[in-house]
């Protein structure tokens, strides 16, 4: 009998054991996200004299990918789809005023911080991650709260400060007489880098929304002071770039906004106040000034997490929900299905799987996030999920990956980016087909050209056979 209890008592205490170390291995998560990030960061050489250095060195920290794009080029169905893992043309959610929590085909989705919290980890978050409100279901604690996601920025006591006629609320800039510490991103960070300081009793899901560079940019001057009007780059730009673009092209590089009483079509687009009122250079200067900003407070982060406990077992994700015109084929903002609207920054850092300081140049999706992470971290798989683990891609970088990127902009509206072709089908049918290897500013479109039939033919093929009608329009506000 007293060697049943030796053996029963040695089983129980290895598994104790056992367990304690399982526990001990589970990795945490810091989910950074950036609002409105194109390519102009250092790593990504989209504006060379942009500077970035909390960026870089997250980056010899990191795998980075070069090729990495957003499901939707707009903000709400661009989270919404890498937060539940679902594509917009599955959901149906579209259009920034979508709740998705209303949605019946995602209503009893597990977002990705819910299921990490239902699965024995502390789900903490703030700023923008979700769009506007958050969604109570998926946080165990959000700062300043779910109802307000992040604290106000300061603003002028007059606007426009840029000197233009402002139609809308955001499209304006300029310096304001504020200390960085008053900015809302700032207070975020602050915020975040004390959790990464606090002792937890469970692993953690810690989310870091940054709401720069998104407009309007105003900005403490320091900023816009790094980046003299007389040293700003134009983006390159091709005069005749649109006239071989369909209708549906055409009409997305010059969204209008308006007010009320206002005939839509009355107002130019914006890039064509712009170069009416020679703001070009003064609003690049500004949206470098922003990203500048951001990248302060990342490093706000980035310092509070290596001088914690938490460094060495948690990964580290660093992504921007879509890309940005800044002038490019005659547009600003985004919601358009080119390479400079879909382009996104994607870094991972994964202690004990990543190696430093590499890239990894193939196509993929910001959908492939979710998988991913619960690949990393261990968890069970989740059957809804439409993305693709990317842990073979992160633990070897140099295998083939060969999956072409859907982004979709409204209603049937679709890009496939593979790694040599860009190919653009609208909901009337028209197309776009662009090489990359040849045309890496997307100014010759080939979809009329014969001899790219079949191309257009294969890639097609990536194409979702059903797309969702647009579901419900409540504001999550």
């Amino acid at each position: 009998m007293k060697y049943f209890v030796y053996i029963w008592f040695f089983t129980f205490c290895w598994s104790c054991h056992t367990s304690a170390k399982k526990e001990e291995k589970k990795m945490n998560v810091l989910f950074i996200s950036i609002d409105d990030l194109n390519d102009w960061i250092s790593p990504l050489k989209g504006y060379p004299e942009v500077q970035t250095p909390n960026i870089d060195r997250l980056k010899t920290q990191s795998i980075l990918f070069t090729a990495a794009y957003t499901p939707a080029p707009l903000c709400n169905p661009s989270r919404t789809a890498v937060l539940t893992g679902i594509q917009p043309y599955t959901s149906g959610i579209y259009e920034n005023k979508q709740s998705f929590r209303n949605n019946p085909k995602l209503k009893t989705t597990y977002t990705l911080p819910q299921y990490f919290k239902d699965h024995g980890y502390r789900s903490l978050g703030s700023g923008k991650v979700f769009h506007y409100v958050h969604d109570t279901l998926s946080w165990d604690k959000y700062w300043p709260s779910i109802q307000k996601i992040r604290p106000n920025d300061p603003e002028p006591k007059q606007k426009p400060l840029h000197g233009m006629p402002v139609y809308g609320r955001f499209f304006d800039w300029g310096p304001i007489d504020v200390d960085a510490s008053e900015m809302g991103d700032w207070k975020v960070a602050d915020w975040v880098s004390n959790q990464l300081q606090q002792q937890h009793n469970k692993p953690f899901f810690l989310a870091c929304g940054f709401y720069k560079p998104h407009l309007p940019w105003y900005l403490p001057k320091k900023y816009f002071d790094r980046y003299p009007l007389d040293q700003i780059t134009l983006p390159k730009i091709n005069e005749n770039d649109l006239s071989d673009i369909p209708l549906p092209g055409r009409a997305l590089a010059k969204i209008k906004v308006w007010k009320p009483k206002i005939s839509k079509d009355s107002l130019p687009g914006d890039h064509m106040r712009v170069i009416e009122h020679n703001k070009w250079k003064e609003g690049i200067q500004a949206y470098l000034a922003a990203i500048s900003f951001v990248d302060e407070c990342l490093g706000k982060v980035l310092d509070a997490l290596e001088k914690s406990e938490y460094r060495d077992n948690t990964i580290v994700v660093l992504w921007s929900d879509h890309g940005y015109h800044m002038g490019e084929k005659s547009h600003w903002r985004k919601s358009t299905l080119w390479e400079e609207g879909t382009r996104s920054v994607l870094m991972i850092k994964a202690p004990g799987t990543t190696n430093a300081g590499m890239q990894i140049d193939w196509p993929v999706s910001l959908i492939d996030l979710y998988p991913s992470l619960l690949d990393l971290c261990q968890l069970p798989f989740y059957e809804k999920l439409e993305g693709r683990s990317l842990l073979p891609l992160l633990k070897d970088p140099s295998i083939e990956w060969d999956f072409p990127v859907i982004s979709t902009f409204k209603y049937r509206n679709q890009s496939i980016r593979s790694k040599r072709y860009r190919y653009i089908r609208y909901a009337n049918g028209t197309e776009e087909l662009y090489d990359h290897q040849v045309d890496s500013l997307e100014w010759n479109n080939l979809a009329n050209h014969k001899e790219y039939d079949a191309i257009k033919v294969k890639l097609a093929e990536w194409l979702p056979k059903e797309n969702t009608p647009p579901i419900n329009q409540n504001n999550d506000k």
